[in-house]
């Protein structure tokens, strides 16, 4: 006859602490985990500091605003964290990558399994429709269902009816729903995006910062959002305040946790 374990609380109590440690659950690994990360371009004028020693953290299905003037490195941040641009210094994993280690071919696959990104000025391909637009990176990725699933996706952005449009046909705010329909094709867990509304009037703007976080909700996937304007950054869980290419603060649910200052 088998015999029952002791328990818990009879066990010596180093033996508790190991079993409690054994049942405790991981904390889920950050969707973005960046340290020290420095980038310097060239110019004509020299070389040119853009971020300097920027460390952050985000963890799965949290919303991040960066925020900070025009010039502070917000932009190029994020150009980092999508693996367009290459940090100088520094180390930076995104969904459990090193993007360090990785040549251009392996930072487009991870981009098309992982994330998905929101420009300000739209980038739709001009001769192709909406659907073909929003199943393009799917047919990239050898996906069998990309028209279904961007039949879905246009559904679910509101404008089924839009499906053969032109992008020249569509309106500003039709065209960045397109657009995020497109970053979401993929079923990406990091969502990029770069000042959404800048080119949309207020109402429309509005509406698309609206489907964003909807469909962020919807889909759990990690939000990073830039924008220099505080109205829309206070949506997030978090803000990240970024000037002179340097994370100056760090704001959850209201606490500002300074991290460096000018």
């Amino acid at each position: 006859m088998s015999q029952s374990l002791p328990a818990a609380s009879a066990l010596p109590v180093e033996h508790q602490s190991k079993t409690a440690a054994s049942v405790a659950p991981r904390a889920a690994a950050p969707i973005v985990d960046i340290a020290h990360v420095g980038l310097t371009l060239s110019s004509r004028a020299g070389a040119v500091e853009i971020l300097r020693d920027v460390s952050l953290s985000v963890r799965p299905g949290q919303s991040v605003a960066i925020v900070g003037p025009s010039g502070s490195g917000k932009t190029s941040l994020l150009m980092v964290l999508a693996g367009l641009e290459r940090a100088t210094t520094g180390t930076v994993t995104i969904a459990g990558e090193d993007f360090t280690r990785m040549s251009e071919d392996e930072l487009a696959a991870v981009r098309g399994r992982d994330i998905g990104i929101v420009f300000q000025s739209f980038h739709l391909v001009p001769t192709m429709t909406a659907l073909e637009n929003i199943a393009l990176p799917l047919e990239f990725a050898g996906d069998k269902s990309a028209f279904p699933r961007a039949r879905e996706l246009l559904t679910e952005v509101g404008l089924a009816a839009r499906a053969e449009h032109f992008p020249a046909e569509l309106s500003g705010g039709e065209q960045q729903r397109i657009a995020l329909a497109r970053a979401l094709s993929g079923r990406p867990r990091l969502i990029l995006a770069d000042e959404p509304t800048g080119n949309l009037d207020g109402k429309t703007g509005n509406q698309v910062i609206e489907l964003l976080f909807d469909m962020h909700r919807r889909h759990r996937a990690t939000l990073v959002l830039i924008t220099h304007d505080d109205a829309l950054a206070v949506q997030c869980e978090r803000i990240v305040r970024m000037a002179d290419g340097r994370i100056i603060a760090d704001e959850t649910h209201g606490v500002a946790e300074h991290q460096a200052t000018l």
